[in-house]
This record gives C-alpha cells, sequence and structure tokens, in this order.
C-alpha cells in the first residue's frame, strides 16, 4: 500500500514537471483562444453570478471567458507554473495548485465544473470524478471534453506508431468507454457532442485571424459524420 503511494506521487511529480516545462516554453501557443471556450458555457446554459469551477483551468483560458459571463470563478492546476500565469491575467479568481483527485474545496460549492482536454490524463479518474460530484451544487451541471480512442489518428500515430506521452499520462477512450465511466461515477448524461475545434482552427487560420471564424462556432453547427467519429467529445452532465 505504501509503495503504492509512493509510485503515485512520483507519477504525479512526472506529470507536474512535464506540464511546469510545456507551459514555461509554449505558454499560450498550447491552447485554444479564449473565444473557443464560449461554446462550453453556451451549453453548461451558464447564468449571471452562478459559480463556475474549472478542473486543470490551466493559464485560465475557460475562466476569462466565463469572467465574460460575470460568473464567480475557481481553478485548480497540478502546474504552478499555469496557476501563476492565471493570477496575473485573473488577480480576483481563487485559483490554486492541486489535484483533481483531492479537491480543496467544501461539499456541494459550484454550478457549474468543467474539465476540458484533462481527465483522460488523470492518475485516478474515477477518484478525481467523484471529488466533482463532492464539491458540486445538488443541481450542478458538468462540461467534459474527452479523447477519442477510435479516431484514426489516435490509433495510428498515438498506438501503432508509439507517440503515446507518458510523461503526461496522455491517453484516451471510446465514446461507449467515457459513458460508461461517467454513469458508473455518478453523472446522469444529457447530452454528447462533437468538439468543433479541429474544424473551427482551420476556418480561423484561412480567415487571417479575423472574427469570421467565430460564426459557426458560437451557432454550433454540426460537423458532418457520426458523433463516435470525433477527435473529442463535448459530455454534458449532471448529478444522478
Amino acid at each position: 500500500m505504501q509503495s503504492n503511494l509512493i509510485n503515485l506521487s512520483e507519477r504525479q511529480s512526472q506529470i507536474k514537471a512535464w506540464f511546469n516545462q510545456t507551459y514555461q516554453q509554449r505558454a499560450f501557443q498550447y491552447l485554444r483562444p479564449v473565444e473557443a471556450y464560449e461554446i462550453y458555457l453556451s451549453l453548461l446554459e451558464a447564468k449571471k453570478g452562478n459559480s463556475i469551477l474549472d478542473i486543470a483551468c490551466g493559464p485560465g483560458q475557460m475562466l476569462k471567458a466565463a469572467e465574460k459571463q460575470k460568473l464567480t470563478l475557481s481553478g485548480i492546476d497540478i502546474s504552478d507554473v499555469a496557476i501563476n500565469y492565471a493570477k496575473a491575467a485573473l488577480p480576483n479568481v481563487t485559483l490554486k495548485v492541486a489535484n483533481a483527485e483531492e479537491l480543496p474545496f467544501k461539499n456541494n460549492q459550484f454550478n457549474y465544473i468543467t474539465c476540458l482536454g484533462s481527465a483522460e490524463r488523470f492518475l485516478q479518474l474515477e477518484v478525481a470524478l467523484k471529488e466533482m460530484l463532492r464539491v458540486a451544487k445538488p443541481n450542478a451541471r458538468f462540461c467534459f471534453l474527452v479523447r477519442n480512442s477510435e479516431r484514426a489518428s489516435w490509433k495510428i500515430a498515438k498506438k501503432k506508431l508509439g507517440l503515446i506521452n507518458k510523461a503526461s499520462h496522455q491517453g484516451a477512450k471510446s465514446l461507449n468507454e467515457w459513458a460508461a465511466i461517467f454513469t458508473k461515477t455518478g453523472f446522469n448524461i444529457d447530452t454528447v457532442h462533437h468538439d468543433q475545434w479541429p474544424k473551427t482552427r482551420w476556418q480561423r487560420w484561412l480567415s487571417l485571424n479575423s472574427k469570421l471564424w467565430q460564426v459557426d462556432y458560437k451557432k454550433k453547427k454540426k460537423r458532418n459524420g457520426t458523433l463516435e467519429s470525433a477527435y473529442e467529445f463535448i459530455f454534458i452532465l449532471s448529478k444522478q
């Protein structure tokens, strides 16, 4: 038991070191622009004055989008480098260096919880999910952005060619696997959507970074193809 705890602590330290180095070297190039996060607030139907916790908030891109909607903001991240960036940009926001598996918040505290592009990296995913349920209010809503393991790019580039980033505990699951984990842990699945960023990223580039690319994103137009083919899934959840 003691050995398992030591190994877990070592792996968490390795993951933290990878993210610290990534944010130091790439900073905001590693992330989507603030405007790209507005879709998640729209899908949550976030209302002014409510509270939101962003898990693995990085330097605060999601929280910057939520600030525009006058929400009460909190965020945690394993990377102290990321949290320092976030504090510089959002000095009046509750920001803490912490693991998702042990959230430093009271029970029944938040109206919304977001976790975007990070759940597949947690060493103890079910522990982290139960922690999110603990700190969420009874009628809370959750938004997860998670990687699809059935995508060809994952199967070929990541698995067959051995390009999975083990240093950051990079992972992915199928649509059904994600749904089963969420349901088993205590969530209701309200809706599931394609992540639209892969498409709008190119629209943004082709429009020379103008705001024209935002139109399709905000209207939430569906991409072609089945949900199972999405690069990443957006799960909107509630408590069981």
